[in-house]
């Protein structure tokens, strides 16, 4: 008898932890995002030199809608002596700064943020540790297709686009 309560434990146990793993899942509906194809008009970037878990700021413009957005992302930084490489990336690949695909990309934005999707430009590897690491990867988010960037008030570090400097 005391095998079935510890079974039954076990089930309530890991339909709670299911529940709580889907519920961001759910609870993260665009409900007041708007869908806009966006040209990428300029970009700017901030890296940390010689840093030791620093952060390294990108910055993207974008005309959307008859709209500039002006969005920025954040990323932690392991580096030494070579200020373009980011020896995170390996590990948690979501740290990796966003690269457009093209001049014109999908976005989707509200009055806080800018989504954007993350290009898969790698090849699938098809052994054990990597489908490990894929696994870990999907649990912790950090593969995510989708890249949140926090948007900005900033518009005087854009240099070679005019567009981007004169938005309000």
């Amino acid at each position: 008898m005391a095998s079935c309560s510890d079974i039954r434990s076990v089930i309530r146990t890991s339909i709670c932890v299911a529940a709580l793993l889907a519920a961001p899942v759910s609870a993260g509906a665009a409900a007041g995002r708007q869908q806009a194809q966006a040209q990428l008009l300029d970009r700017a970037e901030f890296l940390c030199a010689n840093c030791f878990f620093g952060p390294s700021d990108y910055y993207y413009c974008f005309a959307a809608n008859n709209t500039v957005l002006v969005g920025y992302q954040r990323t932690p930084v392991l580096n030494w002596r070579d200020n373009s490489k980011n020896y995170l990336t390996g590990v948690h690949p979501a740290w990796a700064p966003w690269t457009a695909p093209g001049q014109t990309v999908p976005i989707s934005y509200d009055d806080k943020h800018i989504w954007v999707t993350r290009a898969n430009d790698k090849p699938v590897k098809r052994n054990l540790w990597a489908h490990l690491k894929a696994f870990a990867f999907w649990v912790s988010r950090a593969d995510a297709k989708q890249v949140k960037l926090t948007q900005s008030s900033v518009r005087d570090i854009f240099t070679n686009n005019g567009r981007c400097r004169g938005a309000h």
